[in-house]
């Protein structure tokens, strides 16, 4: 257990996008027979999470509104 939860966190510091479910996946490319369930439980353990994704900022110009069309069929 403790050797498996050792690996988790070292996968986790190496790819912080990846949650519990694609480094349970690298596990057992790596041949490690352990149940996704497993990888849960030491993962929440571990106090791990995905990362969020920062925010981008919006622009800062104002929005134009709508030309409203003044005669039928000006505008398509």
């Amino acid at each position: 257990d403790v050797e498996l939860s050792a690996r988790i966190q070292e996968l986790a510091l190496e790819r912080k996008r990846f949650g519990y479910r694609r480094i349970h996946h690298l596990l057992r490319r790596e041949g490690t027979e352990v149940n996704h369930k497993r990888v849960y439980r030491l993962y929440r353990e571990s106090g791990l999470t995905v990362r969020k994704r920062k925010r981008r900022k919006s622009l800062c110009v104002e929005r134009e509104p709508l030309l409203l069309p003044t005669l039928p069929n000006h505008t398509w």
